[in-house]
């Protein structure tokens, strides 16, 4: 294990519903901290007082800021993977057509619940251990749609490794512009009936 990987663990994992709660506070503070102040304002003194404790509480869960957001970004990026992951689940053996809608919707859902969260966490994402944590929600993501697609009624496959990962490029793409303001006024309103229009084409026409 690295010097770099050992700082960004936590210094225990809770386990009774006290310490469980006490670390739920410890997340949704720091989400609160990095929305309304930014990342280089997002320190442990200031997650602590909007948490409502001392510095010295949060320390018992975190050596540093550092293992705090690593931490806060691994269960944003998990809730995300679960939610693909559940879908892609629910659809196997379902129709392309099916799976795109059901895929679509899960994975906007999913992203945008908290719109300010996931662009918050973007900065995140680029600090020590971001793009390696990013990288293994991905590859989850993309292994649960192989699957899926691998499994289709109406269609086989050549490469489904393949299709799939144009497939979950092609919803991260979009709703990454929404999220960094490149998009126009309408653009989110429309942007489940038209990837749902993109997938299920993508999807029918791929060998």
């Amino acid at each position: 294990m690295t010097m770099m990987n050992t700082t960004l663990k936590p210094r225990k994992t809770p386990l009774q519903a006290r310490s469980t709660a006490t670390v739920e506070a410890l997340h949704t503070a720091t989400i609160q901290v990095l929305t309304r102040e930014g990342l280089s304002r997002c320190t442990t003194t200031r997650v602590a007082r909007r948490a409502g404790m001392s510095v010295g509480s949060l320390y018992q869960y975190y050596p540093n800021r550092d293992a705090l957001l690593a931490a806060v970004l691994e269960n944003h990026l998990d809730g995300i993977a679960t939610a693909v992951e559940t879908v892609c689940r629910q659809q196997q053996g379902a129709n392309t057509a099916e799976m795109a809608r059901a895929l679509a919707a899960a994975f906007l859902a999913a992203k945008l619940r908290d719109p300010q969260e996931s662009r918050a966490l973007y900065a995140v994402a680029a600090e020590r251990g971001g793009a390696q944590q990013a990288a293994q929600a991905y590859g989850r993501m993309a292994a649960s749609i192989t699957a899926m697609l691998a499994s289709a009624s109406n269609k086989t496959f050549a490469d489904p490794a393949l299709i799939a990962t144009v497939t979950l490029s092609s919803l991260i793409g979009p709703v990454r512009a929404v999220l960094e303001g490149h998009t126009p006024p309408g653009f989110e309103a429309a942007l489940e009936t038209q990837l749902i229009v993109l997938l299920s084409a993508w999807l029918q026409a791929a060998e």
